[in-house]
């Protein structure tokens, strides 16, 4: 996924040839020497606190963009991993999404080190904890949804089921819609729009049975009930898209049309009719169903 290659490509390994504690060389800057880190992702969680002190220190004096910051930056994002190991334990019941929410909430850790600021007096772990969960939910509210919602109905649905479970316990029954825009402080329309828009929320399938008390095999599936296009329905469907352009005819053309297609009359009649040749008509009508045609097309 995106957010892996993101992290990929920030968390680099450090020079073989350096040893543990080992520091850099002095940056353009004047800026004291780093500590060297073979492996940040070994280090405790104690020791990793201390050291990403050291490491802010010396960022905050650091230019952006040189081999000293760059080292800096992503030793501490190897350093406070763990972090995104303890936030995502939140969401252990997703087991199956979990190398996708630690990737996720690897980049929290990082939009966290980018900003976090050491003369706010706050501890990191306080600080970037937030930004990671943030960044978990953010992914989850994105990609959990079997159709895509506009968020303030995914937020609403979200309000919605927390005041249903507050007035269900209140009332001892379900709580109508009027009392859940009251309760909300919502109007009824917007109750509904955020109770139909949670049905999108996830997506049945046409193979499950009708009867939830049977298997697929032995009932009868939504498939199966779903009826056959009806042959006829193109027809009414053009017939509509093609009244307003009959509308616009001078009623002449309309007449030709009348006589030839509603009372079925031959060119020829038609002719006689009006006083034309029969040669006139046939390039009357050509002339008339070319320009519905394309009149219907575009409509389309």
């Amino acid at each position: 996924m995106k957010g892996e290659d993101h992290v990929s490509a920030t968390v680099s390994t450090a020079p073989a040839e350096r040893s543990v504690g080992e520091p850099t060389q002095t940056s353009e800057t004047g800026t004291a020497d780093l500590p060297w880190v073979e492996d940040a992702t070994k280090v405790a969680p104690k020791d990793a606190r201390a050291m990403s002190k050291v490491f802010f220190d010396r960022m905050a004096v650091l230019e952006e963009g040189t081999h000293e910051y760059q080292y800096a930056r992503n030793t501490l994002i190897e350093l406070n991993l763990s972090l995104v190991r303890y936030a995502a334990a939140r969401f252990r019941n997703r087991a199956d999404e979990m190398e996708d929410i630690v990737q996720v909430g690897t980049i929290g850790l990082i939009k966290a080190i980018d900003r976090f600021d050491l003369s706010r007096e706050v501890e990191f772990t306080t600080f970037a904890v937030p930004y990671i969960v943030g960044e978990i939910k953010r992914f989850f509210r994105d990609t959990s949804w079997a159709v895509h919602v506009p968020r303030r109905l995914q937020e609403l649905r979200i309000d919605l089921a927390k005041a249903n479970d507050a007035l269900s316990q209140r009332l001892d029954r379900s709580p109508t819609t009027a009392e859940l825009a009251e309760h909300l402080g919502l109007s009824e329309d917007e109750v509904v729009e955020g109770l139909v828009a949670g049905n999108g929320y996830t997506a049945g399938s046409l193979d499950a049975p009708v009867d939830e008390s049977t298997d697929a095999a032995g009932g009868t599936t939504f498939a199966e009930r779903i009826g056959e296009v009806d042959p006829a329905l193109e027809g009414v469907e053009n017939l509509q898209a093609l009244k307003p352009l009959v509308g616009q005819l001078e009623e002449r053309d309309r007449q030709i049309l009348q006589m030839r297609f509603g009372a079925e009359m031959t060119q020829a009649e038609i002719g006689a009719e009006l006083g034309v040749s029969q040669m006139h008509v046939s390039r009357l009508l050509t002339r008339m169903l070319t320009n519905l045609r394309s009149g219907l097309l575009t409509e389309r």
